[in-house]
């Protein structure tokens, strides 16, 4: 093992020379380093530019899809009896009286009272179950004759009848079973009196009648298997909650043309963000700005976006391009909307409107949000968008970095050691001769003593 004097022998601070030397020499990694972390920088801002992108292209999307131009709107003058929606195919600015007659309910009854719902007590034989007229034969045996036996026996038999047993809570007899049809139009008889040797059924007595839903739509009499009822009113679906005949409820279809200026300010919004962030990196006098200012595709980004905005299409309508609706780009490339423009020209011809923006029907691709959307869809790909491209050059070039700072790094080692061994030599160099110095000092000394002596 070497030892280090650090300077003991020559009275020398080897170590800190030694340090100083090998920041020196280190120089050339910490500026890789610099680079590395300017590289790294890039990319983030590149994601940042990358997120603004797909935010516009977000606000775009708004732009082309037609049915979220016009929105339909529903308002009804009570909620107790009903629950309307609208959908596609409702008709706007009209109105509708509406009465909820009755409720559609199933056929439910039910038997007496029993001890047990597990004990045999009943006979064994055929058990007919009719409905709607049709008779069904139901074998009950001496492994199925108790109340549950039986209600398992109806239901297996997949005759469109749904047993069950409840505990009416009665000290005696508190088992009964109750019988409900699988549709409103289910009507159910039971004839148990082909069971032999044992306890029957009993009376069935019933708890509610079947009964289709029934409303009045403007005095017009309307009939359901359901409570749900679509179609009668084009585009609404009619939920019916309660019945009440004589109580009359309005429904009002309106139109709501407010979605077009919320997603065109959208569109202006994220617009404005993306120019924003491509002239933050131009550079301006002689400071760049930002990490990307000697990036020549972002200016190239930005004069494309523009150019679109000039555009123009042919709507069959009024308006052929975005400035008639009042929008204009500023000095500074920034966007602004004239909202007054805007409503008075959705106003005067709301469908040449929607022609420029989404295109006319048919010919969606040809309307400027749908000339954004390519564009921006291409800009922002996963596989070879901008961010994809410059990812993988700035990858590349961060790899290419890491590796000459690691062979640098070890070629410091190596030339750290070489100093300490020099250093190390010399300390002990010096230590020698000062050995020798001393040996000869006393010596003289001792000679110069006898000579005295002698003398």
């Amino acid at each position: 093992m070497s030892i280090s004097f650090g300077g003991l022998a020559s009275g020398m601070d080897t170590n800190s020379i030694i340090e100083q030397l090998m920041n020196i020499e280190r120089a050339p990694v910490v500026s890789m380093e610099t680079d590395k972390t300017w590289l790294n920088n890039k990319l983030t801002a590149y994601k940042e530019f990358d997120n603004r992108l797909k935010s516009f292209l977000s606000s775009v999307d708004s732009l082309v899809e037609r049915d979220q131009y016009s929105q339909t709107t529903l308002t009804q003058s009570s909620d107790e009896f009903f629950s309307a929606s609208a959908s596609e195919g409702a008709l706007p600015n009209t109105n509708y009286r509406v009465e909820v007659v009755g409720l559609a309910q199933r056929e439910k009854s039910y038997t007496d009272g029993f001890t047990s719902k597990t004990d045999q007590t009943f006979g064994t034989g055929d058990l007919t179950v009719t409905v709607n007229g049709v008779n069904h034969v139901v074998k009950i045996d001496d492994t199925n004759n108790s109340l549950e036996g039986i209600m398992n026996a109806i239901n297996d038999a997949e005759i469109y009848v749904n047993t069950t047993i409840i505990n009416d809570g009665t000290d005696t007899n508190p088992f009964r079973l109750t019988i409900t049809g699988n549709d409103v139009g289910s009507s159910i008889e039971i004839d148990d009196s082909a069971l032999i040797g044992g306890d029957g059924l009993g009376i069935i007595y019933e708890s509610q009648p079947a009964q289709q839903a029934h409303v009045r739509v403007d005095g017009i009499d309307i009939y359901s298997q359901t409570n749900e009822i679509k179609d009668i009113i084009p585009g609404v679906t009619l939920d019916l909650l309660k019945a009440q005949e004589g109580e009359i409820n309005t429904i009002k279809i309106g139109e709501d043309n407010s979605a077009i200026q919320t997603n065109v300010n959208a569109f202006v919004t994220s617009y404005n963000e993306v120019i924003s962030f491509v002239s933050g990196q131009s550079t301006l006098g002689d400071t760049a700005a930002g990490v990307l200012g000697g990036d020549s595709g972002l200016s190239a980004i930005k004069r494309h976006l523009q150019d679109m905005l000039t555009s123009f299409v042919d709507t069959d309508g009024t308006y052929t391009s975005l400035s008639q609706l009042g929008l204009e780009t500023q000095k500074d490339g920034q966007l602004s909307l004239n909202s007054s423009d805007l409503s008075k020209a959705i106003k005067n011809d709301e469908e040449s409107v929607i022609n420029l923006l989404a295109g006319k029907v048919g010919e969606e691709e040809n309307g400027i949000a749908s000339r954004f959307k390519e564009y921006l869809t291409d800009l922002t790909s996963s596989a070879d968008g901008l961010l994809a491209g410059r990812t993988k050059s700035i990858n590349d070039n961060i790899a290419r970095i890491d590796a000459n700072i690691e062979k640098t790094e070890a070629r410091l080692q190596k030339r750290e050691a070489t100093l300490k061994s020099q250093f190390n030599a010399m300390e002990q160099l010096v230590s020698t001769m000062n050995s020798t110095s001393s040996f000869l000092s006393t010596q003289l000394s001792s000679l110069e003593s006898l000579w005295n002596y002698n003398k």
